[in-house]
């Protein structure tokens, strides 16, 4: 965890890659395209803590469509800024048996996480698992899936802002920042 001081030297050393403006029209985007395709699913949205909550807090209102929601917790990050082993902190607490389910992230990096998720919702029997991540990181490395619904296309680079941290920083601010090269 950064100090306050530390964590406005981060900022400063950083460059905007998204403004806010960027973000609202990205999310108006993606509520637009979950609209159209899942309106009539009645689905169970899971948003995967802690990166997704804002993200899935704009997206939510947006939705024009009964829905359940719940949450699950699982991470391969905590405080490092490249992935490690996976860990779950709560899994799906909601029946997802027979149900449609969106699961909303904050970024599909490796994808290894996103797959974990799907995979067990799967097995758990829900009928069809779709995904919503707020940004995809284009790394040219094969990914074990890919979102069915993207916000923006993000360069190989440690991003943070809209929900991202870095070092437990900077997650509430309203665009999307990276350290400058």
């Amino acid at each position: 965890m950064l100090s306050v001081g530390q964590a406005r030297a981060t900022l400063q050393q950083s460059e905007v890659l998204f403004s806010a403006d960027e973000v609202q029209a990205a999310v108006a985007r993606v509520a637009a395209e979950i609209n159209a395709k899942l309106a009539d699913a009645h689905p169970l949205v899971l948003s995967v803590m802690g990166g997704a909550v804002v993200f899935t807090g704009q997206l939510l209102p947006q939705l024009d469509f009964p829905l359940d929601f719940d949450y699950v917790h699982v991470s391969r990050y905590g405080s490092a800024q490249q992935g490690g082993a996976l860990h779950w902190k709560v899994e799906p607490r909601e029946n997802v048996q027979g149900r449609v389910v969106l699961v909303v992230d904050d970024i599909l990096d490796e994808g290894e996480t996103l797959k974990a998720i799907r995979e067990r919702v799967l097995a758990l029997g829900a009928t069809a698992c779709y995904s919503a991540v707020f940004a995809d990181k284009r790394h040219g490395r094969p990914k074990p899936l890919r979102a069915d619904f993207i916000g923006i296309d993000v360069p190989d680079r440690f991003i943070f802002g809209y929900g991202m941290d870095i070092h437990g920083a900077w997650r509430n601010l309203p665009a999307i920042y990276a350290l400058k090269e």
